[in-house]
């Protein structure tokens, strides 16, 4: 049962981290948390059952109109609702961040109400049974697609010149605008790049999940309780956080009741907060240089 348990927190934990990572990311590059980001994920889900089911495209046809939609909805949100707020303070962003996401989940009630959609798996096949262990093939896609994800990143942020850029940029914008850098585009593409990996993580989610229209606000809170417990800010605390999540997660439903898995996220958030504030992996600070 303990084997059992990793793994399937494993697939769970991969979906956080993906999410958490996303999140981190857009942090580095705006110093925001962005709220909407689980609607984002809700919205990629909706926009593929719709693709395949009312206009019956192919499933991977519909998923890849799905992460171009929400490249340019991420881009829109930051063109228009973000930068227009320029240096406004960050509540105020953080509560323009929070009406999007409220109108972005009011569009799915309105045209799908409160109903559970059942997706079609990414991937189909027998189950897969190691060492008493039984791992579906959409878990393992699950996995491989978040791991896989993970890596372009972390390759993008340290070997490209772009993500050596974005990095320098996030931590002193001022510097990076003397030097001849465009932080408004930089950002507006952050914030594109960011909304397709949320893309990704509510596609692979939701056949898992079902769909729902508060599906997003269920995801948000696994991702936040992973950036807090890896460290708000680090990439590899992002990643680290979302796996051990998934696990405890998985762990507290098997051995305690399965009721714990709704208040796990809760609980990690507020024993970091009170124990180790800064996560496990925490070090970066924003500059306002």
């Amino acid at each position: 049962m303990f084997l059992q348990l990793i793994a399937s927190g494993v697939a769970n934990g991969s979906i956080y981290a993906l999410m958490a990572l996303g999140m981190t990311i857009l942090l580095r590059a705006t110093t925001l948390i962005n709220f909407s980001y689980g609607e984002f994920a809700m919205g990629a889900a909706y926009l593929t059952y719709i693709a395949n089911d009312s206009f019956g495209l192919p499933y991977f046809v519909s998923i890849f109109l799905a992460f171009g939609a929400l490249f340019l909805i991420g881009i829109i949100v930051e063109r228009f609702f973000v930068r227009p707020l320029g240096a406004a303070p960050h509540l105020t962003l953080t509560l323009m961040i929070v009406a999007v996401s409220f109108l972005i989940k009011g569009i799915a009630r309105f045209f799908f109400g409160r109903d559970f959609i059942r997706m079609p798996d990414l991937i189909e096949g027998d189950p897969i049974e190691f060492h008493n262990v039984i791992v579906l093939p959409q878990d393992l896609l699950v996995v491989a697609a978040s791991i896989l994800t993970v890596i372009v990143f972390f390759f993008f942020f340290e070997f490209t010149r772009f993500g050596k850029v974005m990095q320098a940029a996030s931590q002193t914008p001022r510097g990076a605008a003397l030097v001849g850098i465009n932080v408004p585009r930089l950002q507006s593409i952050m914030w594109g790049v960011t909304a397709l990996m949320g893309a990704l993580a509510g596609i692979l989610i939701a056949p898992i999940s079902l769909l729902y229209p508060e599906m997003g606000g269920k995801i948000l809170i696994k991702g936040l309780a992973a950036m807090t417990l890896g460290g708000f800010g680090s990439l590899s605390g992002a990643v680290a956080g979302g796996f051990a999540l998934g696990i405890l997660e998985n762990l507290a439903s098997g051995y305690i009741a399965s009721s714990t898995a709704d208040i796990a996220a809760f609980v990690v958030i507020i024993a970091v907060l009170l124990i180790r504030p800064g996560g496990l992996f925490g070090e970066w600070k924003p500059s306002s240089v």
